[in-house]
């Protein structure tokens, strides 16, 4: 999938809408002088709190429509990276920052992502099948198109947790054999005659979905790496706060965070949206946020 001429690419206006604004500060505890790194910057809803706050922010993105916005807005405070936050030490490096005050990842695919048909995220709406947040590298068709049986169905079944996950891969399989399968609606419906019985209600091509979106962009390997390069980023006393949206990303943080030798969890379980907040915004249902602070060397940590 090209991406279209400037004319027609989305608005630079940044309205995003962040899950868990008051427990990302809560956790952060922005102030006038701190430095953060907004891991994954999107719609800049989150990076727009910290500014608020008086704090300066590295914001980085893989994605060039939300790169193009954050530079169209010119956002005081704001500096805009391009690359992914597994590798934002050595981004901020080529900034000469070497330590910050806190870093925040919101993981996985954001509502600007969602929303755009075109990018090929949504089982709901006609677009070629793509997922690439960077644009560039393997497609979503890539994969379905020529990955064998036993691949698709570890896939399906490892990032999708999908119990039906080699019958799905056989019937991709045998779909493929009579034409390539190119479109989002062409695989959701593969996927949900796959389903025996499937009437009404979540739609069965979530998880495969959801699992060709995260391998194709290496989400769970580039969160592992990101959580170890925060770690390293962050001064003593600097905050880190993730917020994840499925049971895969949750564990990982949860892992990490238990097992560092450097953090100390702030919390003994994750914060979730009130319930005022999720009747608002449907997607902050399934948000979970975990933070820890960087002990100095010596400090023994806490576990709350």
């Amino acid at each position: 999938m090209t991406i279209p001429p400037a004319d027609s690419a989305p608005p630079s206006d940044l309205s995003h809408i962040p899950v868990l604004a008051p427990q990302v500060l809560g956790a952060l505890e922005p102030a006038p002088g701190k430095v953060f790194v907004d891991g994954t910057l999107g719609g800049a809803g989150h990076t727009r709190l910290l500014l608020g706050a008086g704090a300066t922010v590295y914001g980085i993105d893989q994605d060039p429509y939300a790169l193009e916005r954050a530079r169209a807005a010119r956002i005081p405070g704001l500096h805009v990276l391009e690359g992914n936050y597994r590798d934002m030490a050595a981004l901020l490096a080529a900034e000469g920052v070497t330590q910050v005050d806190g870093v925040l990842l919101d993981i996985g695919v954001s509502s600007f992502q969602l929303d755009d048909g075109e990018r090929g995220f949504s089982y709901h709406t006609e677009a070629p099948l793509d997922m690439r947040m960077s644009q560039s590298g393997e497609s979503a068709a890539d994969v379905v198109n020529t990955y064998d049986e036993a691949d698709l169905a570890a896939i399906i079944y490892e990032y999708g947790e999908d119990r039906l996950s080699r019958r799905i891969a056989r019937a991709i399989v045998y779909a493929r054999e009579k034409a390539p399968i190119e479109t989002t609606v062409a695989l959701a419906d593969i996927v949900k005659r796959a389903y025996p019985g499937f009437s009404k209600g979540i739609h069965p091509a979530r998880r495969t979905f959801q699992a060709l979106r995260i391998h194709v962009n290496d989400e769970l390997g580039a969160l592992r790496a990101g959580l170890e390069a925060a770690e390293g980023l962050l001064r003593p006393g600097g905050r880190l706060a993730v917020i994840s949206f499925h049971s895969l990303e949750d564990r990982i943080v949860k892992r990490y965070l238990l097992g560092s030798e450097t953090l100390t969890p702030l919390t003994k379980r994750p914060l979730v949206a009130s319930e005022e907040e999720q009747a608002g915004n449907p997607r902050a249902r399934s948000a979970k946020l975990r933070s820890a602070q960087k002990r100095a060397p010596g400090d023994v940590g806490v576990q709350p």
